[in-house]
């Protein structure tokens, strides 16, 4: 079996290495007209083991892994078995830490759904053919992440063993609150305009970032700073949530029903990008709800849960690995 205790899976080209964090800053190079992404690689604790479980996380929109290495941290911390990985990897063009390498034949078709699909499919082939069938592959997707892992779940389903649903947009995102309020502004030519205007923020000291933004630590702040002043990420983000808006629309509950028994939910007491659409998902399981693991989350923890409530939704995301038995 592979050890990957001290190095990087072998699909993995690391970057430049930093002791002060747990995880491993590396690239997933480009294959197939799809250009390199940013990952995070959190290997087992215990040297020497092959990973009994790897979970693999995608991010929502703007998907900048940078955002959710607390997140993730937090879970890693908390496996007592030291044989869980983790894997991370930003959408395509979204994060400024790669430069947006995006064919030149289509940069809008590059950064839309279809897209990014394709590169959290080749991340989780990349992970299934080096590991082997003996090695779990949980899947993990916040925000549109989720609908993207959805993709995967359907797509490669006799190797996926679960799917965790962190806040999530399967349905009809245009309908929201948020959808109805801001779904114009993604649409062209404001994707263009809006990121070569972000260029005046780099006069903007990280101070009055801070005080624009109080919900979020420093740490975050300078991660929000650097998408900001990279106007290729705001364009790739922006033409993604356009996408978003004109093609999640019906929710798909023939897959949602036929691996009920491999899904758990997270859902916000209030949330504008989800609204009627958590309705519209449990729906699906009425008839039978024993089988569907569902949490309502307290009124106090967002959306974007990422910035300020870590620890809460890593405590939840451990827990249903043990319970479903993947630790």
């Amino acid at each position: 079996m592979p050890d990957t205790s001290t190095n990087l899976p072998p699909f993995l080209d690391s970057l430049a290495p930093d002791s002060s964090v747990p995880y491993t800053n590396a690239l997933f190079p480009a294959s197939n007209d799809i250009p390199p992404v940013h990952v995070h690689w959190w290997p087992c604790k215990q040297a020497g083991v092959s990973p009994s479980t790897i979970l693999l996380f995608i991010p929502g929109n703007p998907g900048i892994i940078d955002f959710y290495h607390p997140f993730l941290t937090a879970i890693h911390n908390k496996d007592q078995s030291g044989t869980l990985a983790i894997l991370s990897h930003s959408h395509i063009g979204h994060d400024p830490a790669v430069k947006d390498s995006a064919p030149a034949r289509s940069t809008s078709f590059s950064h839309a759904l279809p897209f990014q699909i394709q590169n959290s499919l080749r991340v989780f082939d990349a992970l299934r053919t080096f590991f082997g069938a003996n090695t779990r592959i949980v899947v993990a997707g916040h925000s549109v992440g989720s609908w993207v892992a959805l993709q995967v779940l359907k797509l490669r389903s006799a190797a996926v063993s679960g799917v965790f649903f962190l806040f999530p947009t399967l349905t009809n995102i245009a309908y929201t609150p948020n959808g109805r309020l801001l779904s114009r502004l993604f649409r062209p030519p404001f994707p263009r305009i809006t990121s070569q205007i972000a260029r005046v923020l780099c006069l903007v000291p990280l101070t009055i970032l801070c005080r624009l933004f109080p919900q979020y630590s420093i740490p975050q702040a300078q991660v929000l700073r650097s998408f900001l002043l990279s106007p290729s990420s705001i364009f790739a983000a922006m033409t993604m949530a356009h996408d978003e808006m004109l093609n999640i629309r019906e929710l798909d509950a023939a897959t949602l029903d036929k691996h009920r028994h491999q899904i758990w939910f997270y859902f916000a007491e209030k949330d504008d990008w989800v609204d009627q659409g958590r309705e519209t998902i449990l729906q699906v399981f009425r008839a039978d709800s024993s089988t569907v693991k569902v949490v309502h989350g307290h009124r106090d923890i967002p959306h974007a849960f990422c910035i300020n409530h870590s620890e809460e939704l890593a405590a939840q995301c451990y827990a249903w690995l043990i319970s479903g038995g993947f630790i």
